[in-house]
């Protein structure tokens, strides 16, 4: 059973998302701040297929526990959001997040969330191949890592590990930005088609694919982008 551990200040919210994800198979363990949160997922770490983080709590902030997380883990990571102003969303994401999810929301639109970032993680499939292989790197999608030449691990945010996923899976085709989005975060472009744009550019510059001719992703002027290298995938 996928374990989930979700923090949320709001005891009604956390009942109730409790009883609607172990109705739908999922082991949920809760936390009310941010000090239990941290006690939960550092004994848990290892366990967790996902983390949920409410961005307002009464002694600390999503964002600062999206950090620590990241410091230890590259679990799967939605965040929580009473916020409209889309810099909030950014910085998320930025900090390491794979998606985000503005309340007021229903328990069934987030367990769509859930659903596809288990998708796009390739948790429903072990048959899926593990690792992915181009340009001397190598990604693994059950470790979310990538490695250089050298065995040194990139240091890549969740989202930009799940672009990088999505993009070596569809090696050779054509993305426009709607493909992208769906593809990494389970929704329509929209007002942040246009940090995809700057996502790329700072994805590039992690595989030192920048300059003005990347040989990795490249620009179809008009069209969206291409994962040109080539890839060889398997389980070993």
């Amino acid at each position: 059973m996928r374990k989930i551990l979700i923090v949320d200040d709001d005891q009604k919210t956390r009942t109730l998302l409790k009883a609607y994800l172990d109705k739908n198979q999922y082991e949920v363990s809760l936390a009310h701040n941010g000090e239990s949160f941290l006690a939960e997922f550092h004994r848990h770490a290892d366990e967790l297929s996902l983390v949920i983080l409410d961005v307002m709590l009464p002694d600390t902030d999503g964002f600062v526990l999206c950090k620590e997380v990241r410091r230890r883990s590259n679990v799967p990571i939605i965040m929580l959001t009473a916020s409209s102003d889309e810099t909030d969303r950014i910085v998320g994401l930025e900090l390491g997040a794979d998606d985000y999810i503005s309340k007021p929301y229903s328990p069934r639109e987030l367990l769509a969330r859930i659903k596809a970032i288990h998708r796009r993680t390739g948790m429903h499939d072990v048959s899926a191949p593990r690792y992915h292989r181009f340009a001397g790197f190598t990604l693994d999608t059950l470790a979310r890592t990538v490695s250089d030449s050298g065995g040194e691990i990139v240091a890549l945010t969740g989202l930009d590990f799940q672009l990088l996923k999505y993009f070596v899976e569809h090696a050779g085709d054509i993305l426009d930005r709607s493909a992208l989005c769906e593809g990494t975060r389970g929704r329509d472009a929209g007002p942040m088609d246009r940090f995809l744009d700057v996502q790329i550019s700072r994805l590039r510059l992690r595989l030192n694919d920048g300059g003005k001719q990347p040989l990795l992703i490249k620009t179809v002027r008009g069209a969206g982008y291409v994962f040109a290298a080539e890839v060889s995938s398997g389980q070993v």
